[in-house]
This record gives structure tokens, C-alpha cells and sequence, in this order.
């Protein structure tokens, strides 16, 4: 038989509960009100900058648009993806399927540790790397390739979780069928795990999207439209407008670096939204009463 709780750790308990409570909410409103201050002066600031220019022509000096720098984001990050998503993808399905020995754990490890790394290094790797020893000088190709070693730990560790999520009986019914393994994972699981897989790309694309320390390193900046050349020549994005137009002292030039700010934290709030909607359909569904 239980012994009743007495009046004074009832008292005691609820104490302790309602400073809880205060210190939570205190904590939360610590976090929340500077993230909501800052989202409101971009918001602000950054939707009264926008103008039908801003997307018909490119940046001169401190001011003009940012079709340039638009182009050049929409570049890197799908030439990180093109890189990343095959990589991280099959990665993970080794992680999952076959990575239960010593060397799934040192890729785990090693997962674990570049995800780690800060971008800038990264960056700085690259340009002695790529830059500098290759040749490529900034370029497409430089900045692409440290973006996607900065997001294949990210789409590797959610595909690798959306496969194991696949109920193994699935499997078993494959073989049992005669299927090969090649079959099962890419016919059974990979449909099962889709969604999961898309949420790890959708959240590359969210942190490509924000990056701006690696890509001074590699792809440099330009006032120019990239004219398709992969190597030898840089390129514009918009976090390099954030970060180098607003310490300018032109109003021009303050509008421009607000209204990049506006089009990445829509562009990264629209991604995150899809991957959360994604990633609520991979969790598995609760047995009927």
C-alpha cells in the first residue's frame, strides 16, 4: 500500500513545480524574444526594401538588385545538393542495411565529427585545398563542394534513421519472395523511407541557404551573372550581401543587405516547414485503441 503524501510535501512539490514553471518560461522568453525581435526588423525592414528590381538586375557597387546574388544562391545550393544527396543517401543506406560492424561505427564517428566542424574551417580547407593547390581559384565548383561536405553528415543521418524506421517483416516478405537485397531496399524500404530522405535534403538546402563564412573562402563574390563556367570565376550570393553591404555606410546599400536577409529567412522558414511536415509523416503511427 502507498503512504499518502503529507500536506507539507504536497506544498513542497507544488513549490517546486511553479518555480519550474518560472524558470522555463523565463528561459523560453530569454530565447524567443530576441529571435522574434530580429525576425520583425528583417521582416520589416527587408519587405519595404523589396522592389520589382531587385530581381531584373544585378548588383552595381551598393546598390541596383540582386539578380546576380540570387542566381548565384539558387547555383551553389543545387551544385552542393547535385554532390551531397547521392553521397550522404547511400551512405546512409550502407549505415542502416549493413553498417552494424567496426565500420559503420567509424563512419558514424566520423559523421559525428564533421557535423562538428565549423563551416569556416571548412571554408579555409577548401580554399588551400581547391583554390589555392587544384587551380579553380573561386569558383562554382569550390563552393559547391564545401557546402555539400557540410550537409552529407546531416542527409546521411536521416536517411540512414528513415530506413531503419522500415519494419523489418517488409524485408522478410521480400526475401521470402525471392527478392535480391538490391530489390528490397531499393523497391520496399527506399518508398517507406522517402519522406525521411527529403527532410534531410530539405534541411541541407535550409543550412546551404544560411552559410556565408565557407563561401568567402571558395566562391568569392561578383557583381556579374554567372555565365556558366564552373571553374575561374566567382560568383554572387545573398549572405555575402548580408554580411559586407550592412557595415556600409549608404542607405542603398543597407536596403540591399535587408532585403537579402528577407528573401534567405523565407526561403530557410518555407524549407524548414516542408522538412517538419516531412518528417512528421516518417514517424510511425500509433497502434488503434
Amino acid at each position: 500500500m502507498s503512504r499518502p503524501f503529507k500536506p507539507s510535501r504536497i506544498a513542497r512539490r507544488r513549490l517546486v513545480s511553479g518555480v519550474s514553471w518560472v524558470l522555463s518560461g523565463a528561459a523560453f522568453l530569454l530565447v524567443a524574444v530576441p529571435l522574434l525581435d530580429i525576425l520583425y526588423t528583417v521582416l520589416k525592414k527587408g519587405f519595404s526594401a523589396l522592389s520589382p528590381t531587385l530581381f531584373t538586375e544585378v548588383t552595381n557597387g551598393i546598390s541596383g538588385g540582386l539578380l546576380n546574388a540570387i542566381t548565384g544562391t539558387l547555383v551553389l545550393v543545387t551544385g552542393a545538393l547535385v554532390i551531397a544527396v547521392p553521397v550522404g543517401v547511400l551512405a546512409g543506406i550502407h549505415l542502416s542495411e549493413f553498417g552494424r560492424g567496426a565500420f559503420g561505427r567509424a563512419v558514424r564517428f566520423l559523421d559525428d565529427v564533421l557535423t562538428g566542424v565549423p563551416s569556416i574551417v571548412l571554408g579555409y580547407f577548401s580554399y588551400v585545398t581547391l583554390v589555392i593547390g587544384v587551380g579553380w581559384q573561386f569558383s562554382v565548383v569550390a563552393g559547391s563542394i564545401t557546402l555539400a561536405m557540410m550537409v552529407v553528415p546531416y542527409i546521411a543521418r536521416f536517411t540512414e534513421i528513415a530506413f531503419s524506421q522500415v519494419p523489418n517483416n517488409l524485408r522478410e516478405a521480400g526475401y521470402a519472395l525471392g527478392l535480391r537485397e538490391f530489390t528490397v531496399i531499393t523497391r520496399i524500404a527506399m518508398p517507406l523511407a522517402l519522406p525521411g530522405i527529403l527532410t534531410g535534403v530539405l534541411l541541407a538546402i535550409a543550412i546551404s541557404l544560411g552559410e556565408t563564412a565557407p563561401l568567402i573562402y571558395t566562391a568569392g563574390w561578383s557583381n556579374f551573372l554567372w555565365s556558366g563556367r564552373l571553374v575561374h570565376e566567382p560568383i554572387g550570393y545573398l549572405t555575402y550581401v548580408i554580411w559586407s553591404f550592412i557595415n556600409q555606410p549608404y542607405r542603398s546599400a543597407h536596403a540591399l543587405a535587408f532585403a537579402a536577409a528577407f528573401l534567405v529567412i523565407v526561403l530557410v522558414l518555407l524549407t524548414n516547414i516542408a522538412a517538419t511536415w516531412l518528417l512528421r509523416r516518417t514517424r510511425p503511427a500509433r497502434p488503434a485503441p
